[in-house]
C-alpha cells in the first residue's frame, strides 16, 4: 500500500508539473498581449511586465463592431458547417461499415486516395466559382464541409466495433437504415463524434483561406482573416515609419499578435474540456479498430 501510495503521488507531482509547464507559454502569451510596446523592444518577452498596457486590445477593438461581426460570422460558420460534416461523414461511416453494402471497399479505396493526391489549388478556385461561392457565407462553409477521410476511416473503424447483431436484430424489427443509424449507431459513436466534432471545429474556427481566395465582401470577413489583416496594416505601417525616420512612433506589432492569439483561441478552450472525455476514447478505438 505504502508503495503504491508513494508510485501515486510521483505519478500526481509529475502530471502537476508537465500541466504547468503546458501553461507557461499560454501565460507568457498573455503576459505580452497586456505589456507596453517599448518594455517589449526593450526587455524582450516576459512573465512580469516592467509596464502594463490594453493599447493592443484597443487597437483590436477599435471600431469594436466589426470584430464582434467578425466573431458572429466565425462562430456560425464554425456551427453550421461543423453539424454538417459530421452528419454526412458519419452517414458515409455507417455506410462503409455496414456489410450488407456492395462495393464498399472500393468506395474506401476511393476515399483513401483523396488522402495522397490533391487536384491543386487552380481547379479548386475554378469549381468554386463555377458553383457561385463568392462573396457569401457558403463560400466558408460547404468548399470545407467535404470530409476528412481521416475522419471518415477514424468513425469507419469505430463503428466496425458495434456489433453486427444490433443491426440484424433492428432489420427484423423492420427498421431501416435511417433509424438503425440514428438511434443505434451514432448514439453508441458519441466518442468518435465529439473527437471528429473537435477537428472540424479547429478547421473551421481557424480557417482564413477561404476568405482570402473566396470573399471580397468585409462583411464576411471571419475572425481569423481579419486579425491577419489588421496584423498586416500594423507591420506595412511599422516599417513606414521606420522608413519615414519616424522612430519616436512605436505601433503594439509585438503585442497585437499575442492580443491576437488570446482572442481567437478563447472559444476553443471553453469548447475542449467539454469534448475531452471522449476524444482519447474516440480517437484510440477508432484508430485501433476493424
Amino acid at each position: 500500500m505504502k508503495k503504491s501510495s508513494i508510485s501515486q503521488t510521483i505519478m500526481y507531482l509529475c502530471i502537476t508539473l508537465y500541466s504547468a509547464l503546458c501553461l507557461i507559454p499560454m501565460l507568457l502569451v498573455l503576459m505580452i498581449s497586456i505589456t507596453d510596446e517599448d518594455a517589449i523592444l526593450k526587455n524582450g518577452y516576459s512573465l512580469f511586465p516592467e509596464k502594463f498596457s490594453l493599447y493592443a486590445y484597443k487597437v483590436i477593438f477599435t471600431g469594436g463592431s466589426q470584430v464582434l461581426h467578425s466573431y458572429m460570422i466565425s462562430i456560425i460558420v464554425t456551427v453550421v458547417g461543423t453539424s454538417l460534416a459530421i452528419l454526412i461523414t458519419a452517414m458515409a461511416g455507417y455506410t462503409l461499415a455496414n456489410k450488407s453494402v456492395k462495393y464498399r471497399n472500393v468506395l474506401s479505396l476511393y476515399f483513401f486516395i483523396t488522402m495522397i493526391f490533391s487536384a491543386g489549388i487552380v481547379p479548386w478556385y475554378l469549381m468554386n466559382r463555377w458553383l457561385g461561392l463568392t462573396d457569401n457565407i457558403l463560400a466558408l462553409i460547404i468548399p470545407s464541409l467535404l470530409f476528412s477521410p481521416f475522419n471518415l476511416f477514424l468513425v469507419r473503424n469505430f463503428m466496425n466495433g458495434v456489433p453486427d447483431s444490433l443491426r440484424e436484430s433492428a432489420t427484423i424489427d423492420g427498421a431501416n437504415d435511417l433509424t438503425i443509424a440514428f438511434r443505434i449507431y451514432l448514439p453508441l459513436c458519441t466518442p468518435v463524434l465529439a473527437t471528429i466534432a473537435l477537428f472540424y471545429g479547429l478547421d473551421y474556427w481557424n480557417n482564413w483561406w477561404n476568405a482570402i481566395m473566396l470573399i471580397d465582401d468585409k462583411s464576411l470577413y471571419p475572425l481569423q482573416f481579419m486579425l491577419l489583416q489588421l496584423k498586416s496594416e500594423i507591420s506595412m505601417l511599422n516599417q513606414m515609419t521606420m522608413l519615414a525616420g519616424a522612430d519616436d512612433i512605436t505601433l503594439p506589432s509585438e503585442s497585437v499578435k499575442m492580443a491576437t492569439a488570446i482572442v481567437t483561441i478563447g472559444p476553443i478552450i471553453f469548447l475542449y474540456p467539454y469534448l475531452q472525455k471522449y476524444f482519447v476514447k474516440g480517437l484510440v478505438i477508432g484508430s485501433v479498430k476493424g
